[in-house]
């Protein structure tokens, strides 16, 4: 009786410290596993040292400098500003030049997102299927102004759209078209920095579609070509439904950024004629300048409170069968 009971006793060590799947026994995962969570943390520590220094930090003190009166001359007595409450929010709310801002940048992403991802698309189409030669060139030509500096591009595109002796306006004139002040007329400024920034970021995207194409199944247009379909109809019920997940992630990425933007009016118009091409970013800059810190905050947040609904509206009407 006392052989069998030590007998079970062993047999039970032995289960216990037999080496799982992945090589350890459970005792010695139990004992390395806190010192593995501390050796993580101490990792960690520098990573979340910074970000709450540099990030976390200055985001909360701009979140409460929204609701006091903080201007430039309260920087050497922090704490001697008031608290305001939304009155920096309601005055936004209530200034015209805000308002045109706001309206201006809503011109820029309506037409110029469609625009950007629609050149996009065609050109990851014809990247994908219609050139079959120098294809690296190509890629390579679409996204170089990407990453070209928007000094070098607003400078070119300057010289593109001056109303006497630009290019554009003087190839018109060779088909008796008399070309528009591109950059002196409020009619034209606007769609004048929506087609440079489409030419400018929609290699990006390009890219992005590009991969997205690359990824659907070359079985699914055999098998509908077998049935009968042509190229628009494999296009519109193949391929696009399958280009969801990408059109999501791009139209989301791009409405973000030209929520935001800002060196095209700043280097290109400086926000005129007349307010026509001032952004809510130029606008939030400007009163920095002049040294509003506090309202210029609460700007900031209510551009926070635009990319938060665009992008919310974005997931609802892509997000469906993904």
């Amino acid at each position: 009786m006392t052989s069998t009971s030590s007998i079970a006793r062993a047999a039970s060590r032995g289960r216990s410290d037999r080496p799982d799947a992945s090589g350890s026994s459970p005792g010695r995962r139990r004992r390395s596993g806190p010192r593995e969570g501390r050796a993580a943390w101490v990792l960690a520590i520098p990573f979340c040292l910074l970000f709450l220094a540099f990030t976390a930090w200055p985001v909360v003190q701009s979140l409460f400098m929204s609701f006091t009166d903080t201007k430039a001359k309260d920087l050497r007595n922090p704490f001697g500003v008031n608290i305001i409450g939304l009155d920096n929010y309601a005055r936004a709310l209530s200034d015209p030049t805000f308002l045109q801002s706001a309206r201006n940048t809503a011109y820029f992403v309506v037409v110029g997102v469609p625009l950007t991802l629609g050149v996009a698309l065609a050109a990851a189409v014809v990247l994908d299927k219609g050139i079959t030669r120098f294809r690296g060139f190509f890629r390579l030509g679409f996204y170089t102004p990407v990453i070209t500096s928007i000094v070098a591009v607003a400078v070119v595109w300057r010289f593109l759209l001056q109303q006497d002796f630009g290019l554009i306006n003087t190839v018109l004139g060779w088909v008796g078209i008399s070309g528009p002040n591109w950059l002196g007329d409020p009619n034209w400024a606007m769609p004048s920095l929506i087609l440079m920034a489409s030419w400018r970021n929609f290699g990006t995207a390009m890219i992005i579609f590009l991969a997205g194409l690359q990824a659907v199944p070359f079985v699914l247009h055999e098998a509908a070509s077998i049935d009968g379909a042509g190229a628009w109809q494999r296009f519109r019920y193949i391929t696009l439904p399958m280009l969801r997940p990408t059109m999501l992630f791009v139209s989301v990425t791009t409405a973000i950024g030209y929520l935001q933007f800002f060196e095209e009016p700043l280097i290109m118009t400086n926000g005129g004629p007349l307010n026509s091409t001032i952004s809510m970013s130029m606008y939030t800059y400007k009163q920095f300048g002049f040294g509003n810190y506090g309202f210029a905050s609460s700007v900031s947040y209510l551009i926070f409170v635009a990319i938060a609904i665009v992008t919310a509206v974005q997931f609802r009407l892509l997000r469906e069968n993904t």
